[in-house]
């Protein structure tokens, strides 16, 4: 018995792992959407969009099913807790993902504003953090969970910087608003994609120690 409970943990894992790495996929390709106003791109990220809310459900139902024939307890139970909390995160940064591809579509029709200088950086930034987060759960590294969520002020700092320099054009040309605003969401987003980033690295370290922010939970 025990070892087909084992079996179905680690398919749980497996699971967890893939929707992992098709966020990590969807945050580089969303990147490259917003440097180079790739349409194919931002359309591929929108339609693939319904492929990871699947994939959440799977893992869902797998964790509940677990959890009533099971009953786990100690570790077994943390990595099953991880599992619902972190589909969240990753279910987000995809669909933020695709909100970011939507907007992009429609401001890359005719651009007439200066692209903001630090947004290429700031999605890199959040691309990379969603990487290094998803690796920290893979490998059960500490020291990374902890490098992620200590990078996600930097991403607040960049928020600030592309805000501010948006503003600035705002009051500078007020008939060009729209596009403005369009940034500013696109910045906003990528904000969010960093906090999820963070919370994934969060929950890598309670699947392994049961802290969660300081906070012994299980």
């Amino acid at each position: 018995m025990r070892n087909k409970f084992d079996i179905e943990l680690e398919d749980l894992n497996l699971d967890l792992i893939r929707m992992g790495a098709r966020a990590e996929q969807t945050i580089t390709k969303v990147v490259k959407v917003i440097e180079n106003c790739d349409e194919a791109g931002a359309r591929e990220i929108i339609e693939d969009d319904d492929l990871v809310d699947a994939m959440a459900r799977q893992i869902e139902s797998r964790s509940m099913k677990l959890i009533m024939k099971q009953q786990p307890v100690a570790k077994d139970l943390r990595i099953i807790s991880t599992a619902l909390k972190m589909i969240t995160d990753i279910e987000r940064i995809c669909d933020q993902a695709s909100d970011i591809s939507e907007i992009t579509l429609s401001v890359c029709k005719e651009i007439t504003i200066p692209r903001p200088q630090h947004i290429s950086k700031m999605g890199r930034t959040t691309a990379q953090m969603v990487h290094m987060a998803v690796d920290s759960y893979v490998h059960r590294d500490m020291g990374l969970a902890e490098e992620v969520i200590g990078m996600d002020n930097e991403v607040d700092r960049l928020y600030d910087v592309v805000k501010t320099e948006l503003l600035d054009m705002a009051i500078e040309d007020r008939e060009k608003i729209d596009q403005i605003v369009d940034f500013l969401m696109i910045a906003k987003y990528l904000e969010r994609i960093g906090d999820h980033a963070e919370n994934i690295a969060e929950w890598a370290v309670f699947s392994e120690t049961g802290v969660h922010k300081d906070r012994r939970i299980l």
